[in-house]
Order: structure tokens, then C-alpha cells, then sequence
């Protein structure tokens, strides 16, 4: 608009219906042009801003203080030049947006603090925090379980991996989690979700549980806690593994299908992420029998692993076909990818061990679930305090988006 001004109005006070309409409706009354809107409340309080351009700026403003009057709520204005306006619209493509989500049993305010004064050692403008998870209660006993809040962060950072490990060297140091995304079209559009089965579906490593029976369970115990560290490679300790377990009934398989430890949150997320149409795989260096129960009782697509070989009703110590070790794992996710017509960055992967980092890697997201310390170094997300759902808040989801769905 030729000889306008661009003028920022800034609304607060008690949140009821019909407040951003009225004051709207005065800007329809004088043709203005809204350039950019923002409203947030909480507890019914408002805070509501609109940077409007109009001819008739000075009768603009007046009507809108009369509105505000009327309908209870402090107005204040500022001019904003056209050249401070342009710089500003100029930002916007040079700029990136990032989503910080904060995650833990509590949260508290020296660890948003200490996320916010990161953000600012990098330049980073926090635009917009929102809690995830449900209001919470006075009564300590009624509390939920889990806090979560979202940031949604906006700058220009040199050193994207450096920022991403001061953010985990704070989660650490708080005792909470913190991912860090590019917000993209992508980060609401999972669709094909892959997750390691032992230590993660499962409480477990069902290898350890054969062994026992067969009593060589501190043996293989050792072995395997070896290799989820990375300090022996997964095949070769794979073989050991399988090979103690030899002349064990093929009956103790059942009876440990059936008593498996399912971690916490994972039936509640499996549902979830089914509801909202996402292709669910097992990927695991476990084995298939208990891949395929846990497909069949919670309605996973796909289960690839390790098959034991099995005769005469006894395991041989042997196994059949090619070991899913890390390599296979990335490849099948890849595979997978490619089957379900799903773009890479649409692709989430969830692991504890050393031989999960493969997939963790090349996943849209990847997230270390309850890892050891050099797998969550080397993953781009972490998820240690809460359960297995936590992750439906590294994607977007809200407790409130989730009421009558479970």
C-alpha cells in the first residue's frame, strides 16, 4: 500500500471467546493488511500480537483502543519502519528453524535456564516453547510420570554438531533428554518406524535367557554385553553365543516368548504409531521366534533376525542363514524404505547397542534408546529417562492430541 504504516499491536489479559475476532473485525473495517499474527495463553491469560499495514493508521489505532476497551484486554503500539520490515522479511530465508524438545521424570527451571542460555551462547532466538505433556496437578501423588517441553528455535549455527553436543552434555549432566531437529515437512511425517528387539521392545537380551537354561548364562552374559559396548564385533560374538546354547529343548523358547519383560511405554507407543498409519519393523540381532511373537501380538509389519537351527526338538548351536549384524540392519531399513515408498528423512530408528548405530545413522531420526555411553555419542538423538513413548514426543505429538485415542 502506497503512503501506509506498518504498525505492531500487542494485546494482553483474560482469555475468553470472541477477543481475536473483535479486534480482527475492526482491521476488515479498514481494509488493513495483516503481515504476520501470533496468539498464545496460558492459565486464560492472552497474549496476542498482530503487525498490520493500513492508509489510515491513526484511525486504525483508535478503534482498536475502544475495541480493547470493550472487550477487557491492554493494547499497546509500535510503528515499525518499511526498511526495519524488509530486514526482517529478508531474515526469514537465512535462517534456520530448529526444534529443541526437553523431556524428563521433571523438569525444573535451571535446566530450561541452562537450555535457553545455550541457544543464546549460539544466537539462537527462541520463538516458541509449548508444553507436550498434560497440566499438572498440584497433589504430588497425581502428577503424571514425565514433562516435556517443545522450543522452537531460530538462527543461523557454524557448528551444528558442536551445539548437539553441548545439548547432550547438559542432558546429562541435568538428568534429562534433549533432542535437537532441523524442524522440517519431514519431523510430522514418519511413516516407516524400525526398532531394535533386545534391551529395547524387551527388558531383555533373550540370548542371556537362553543361556541360563542351558547354564551358561554368565558365559554368554559377558559376551554380550561386550559387544552392545562395541568392543568385539557382533558377528563373531554372535557365534559364540549361538554355539553354547547347544542341546537346549526347543520347548524353553515358548516358555520365554510368553514371560518376555516388554518395555515401558512400548504397547502404548506400538498403538499410537499404528493409529496414525506408520509401517512398524522389528530389526534385530535376536532372534526370529521371538521377533515373530511379538508381530503377532502387537501387530508389527515386518520382523527380520537371526533363525536358530533346530533338530530333533534341540537347538544344534548353529543358525541358519546370513547373521543381522549393524550392516544388515541399515540395509533393511533402506529395503524397507524402498518397499513402503517412503523418503529416508520420513524414517525413524530405535536401538541400544553398538550394532544399532548403522541404521541409527542413516534414520530420517535415530534415536539411542537407554544406551550405553558411546552409542549415544554417536547417535543424533537420545532417549534414557522415560519409557519407549517418550519418542511420540520427539515427533511432534502432544498428551492433549492423544485424549480418546489409547
Amino acid at each position: 500500500m502506497e503512503d501506509s504504516e506498518i504498525i505492531l499491536a500487542s494485546l494482553s489479559g483474560e482469555d475468553k471467546p470472541g477477543v481475536t475476532a473483535a479486534l480482527t473485525a475492526v482491521l476488515a473495517k479498514h481494509n488493513a493488511n495483516i503481515l504476520d499474527i501470533g496468539q498464545a495463553n496460558i492459565h486464560h491469560s492472552l497474549s496476542l500480537a498482530i503487525m498490520f499495514e493500513a492508509r489510515n493508521a491513526g484511525e486504525v489505532i483508535k478503534d482498536l483502543l475502544f475495541k480493547a476497551t470493550e472487550v477487557g484486554v491492554i493494547i499497546r503500539f509500535s510503528p515499525i519502519s518499511k526498511e526495519e520490515y524488509m530486514r526482517w522479511v529478508c531474515l526469514q530465508g537465512t535462517k534456520n528453524r530448529y526444534i529443541v524438545t526437553m523431556l524428563g521424570r521433571t523438569l525444573n527451571p535451571s535446566q530450561i535456564s541452562a537450555v535457553a542460555q545455550i541457544s543464546q551462547k549460539y544466537k539462537l532466538n527462541i520463538e516458541k516453547i509449548i508444553r507436550l505433556t498434560g497440566r499438572v496437578p498440584l497433589e504430588t501423588e497425581e502428577r503424571p510420570s514425565r514433562s516435556c517441553i517443545e522450543l522452537a528455535i531460530r538462527g543461523s549455527v557454524d557448528d551444528v554438531q558442536q551445539l548437539k553436543h553441548d545439548f547432550m552434555k547438559l542432558a546429562d549432566e541435568q538428568g534429562i533428554d534433549i533432542a535437537f531437529q532441523v524442524e522440517s515437512m519431514y519431523r510430522r511425517m514418519r511413516r516407516l518406524v524400525c526398532f531394535d528387539m533386545d534391551s529395547t521392545l524387551i527388558q531383555t537380551e533373550v540370548i542371556d535367557e537362553l543361556a541360563e537354561r542351558a547354564g551358561v548364562g554368565e558365559e554368554v552374559k559377558a559376551i554380550t554385553e561386550s559387544a552392545m559396548r562395541g568392543e568385539i564385533d557382533f558377528s563373531e560374538s554372535f557365534r559364540k553365543r549361538v554355539s553354547l546354547l547347544k542341546g537346549l529343548d526347543e520347548s524353553v523358547m515358548k516358555d520365554i516368548a510368553e514371560n518376555l519383560p516388554i518395555t515401558e511405554g512400548m504397547t502404548r507407543l506400538i498403538r499410537i504409531l499404528k493409529k496414525s498409519g506408520c509401517k512398524l519393523a522389528i530389526l534385530s540381532g535376536g532372534f526370529t521366534y521371538f521377533g515373530n511373537y511379538l508381530k503377532e501380538k502387537y501387530g508389527f509389519d515386518y520382523v527380520y533376525a537371526n533363525e536358530l537351527e533346530i533338530e530333533d526338538g534341540k537347538l544344534t548351536g548353529n543358525y541358519v542363514g546370513d547373521i543381522v549384524d549393524g550392516k544388515r540392519k541399515a540395509e533393511l531399513l533402506r529395503l524397507l524404505a524402498q518397499v513402503e515408498k517412503v523418503d529416508m528423512r520420513q524414517t525413524v530408528a530405535i536401538g541400544d547397542g553398538a550394532n544399532d548405530l548403522p541404521m541409527l545413522g542413516i534414520a530420517g531420526l535415530g534415536i539411542a534408546f537407554h544406551a550405553k555411553p558411546k552409542v549415544k555419542a554417536n547417535a543424533k538423538q537420545s532417549l534414557s529417562t522415560v519409557g519407549l513413548d517418550g519418542i511420540l514426543y520427539f515427533l511432534g505429538y502432544r498428551d492433549s492430541m492423544l485424549v480418546g485415542e489409547e
